[in-house]
């Protein structure tokens, strides 16, 4: 039996995935949490082999809870949904270590084979983010600049497009306000920005974060 750890901020979305993956065969949901904070404190309380990670969230957000749940449990496979399947974040993804990326939109069948696939040690990528993937390396695609960020840089660049404050972000990520002060400023330096506002023009241009959440 794969035991299952669901995530999302949405009660209905929540409610639905957990009712229709119990009712798949050898799939159980053994906890469901709200927010990245609640995800990491449930897989350090619960046995888990597979967490359906929300990406978007508020709070931490998903990408650091992912960090945060490898760091001390590099044997849960984690699988990522989002409703953003272009720019860098399915590769920092993977550079974390998560097994999966789907899209939200996927059906239900193709999520159980992705579980089952990641379980079986294998990574499971939706067509649109492995496509993506794939032209990444083809040389007349359009590289995103937000690719030439480090891990670290990519998830402040996260945090500031979600509005946190330097404390904010220091808070989250473990740091002092000096260090993210220097990831921010490098990160203006390798994307050729001033200020937040042409960096969250430049992330819509490039996919890091959809138009309609600004």
């Amino acid at each position: 039996m794969t035991r299952i750890l669901l995530v999302d901020d949405h009660e209905l979305v929540r409610t639905g995935l957990e009712a229709l993956l119990n009712a798949a065969d050898g799939i159980t949901v053994v906890g469901v949490a709200q927010s990245g904070e609640e995800a990491v404190n449930k897989v350090g309380n619960l046995v888990v082999d597979v967490v359906l990670m929300d990406i978007n969230m508020p709070g931490i957000g998903g990408v650091e809870a992912c960090r945060r749940i490898l760091r001390h449990n590099s044997k849960v496979k984690i699988i990522a949904l989002s409703v953003h399947n272009n720019g860098p974040i399915p590769q920092l993804l993977l550079k974390l270590g998560v097994m999966g990326f789907i899209s939200k939109g996927s059906t239900l069948e193709e999520m159980i084979i992705a579980i089952r696939k990641v379980m079986s040690g294998k990574r499971y990528l939706c067509t649109e983010v492995a496509n993506n993937l794939a032209l990444q390396g083809m040389p007349d695609s359009l590289e995103s600049p937000f690719a030439k960020l480090s891990q670290r840089e990519a998830e402040v660049v996260t945090l500031i497009l979600q509005g946190k404050t330097i404390q904010e972000m220091a808070d989250m990520l473990m740091l002092s306000d000096k260090t993210v002060n220097t990831y921010r400023y490098r990160l203006y330096e390798k994307l050729q920005v001033k200020n937040d506002v042409e960096l969250t023009r430049l992330a819509v241009k490039y996919g890091f974060i959809d138009a309609g959440l600004i």
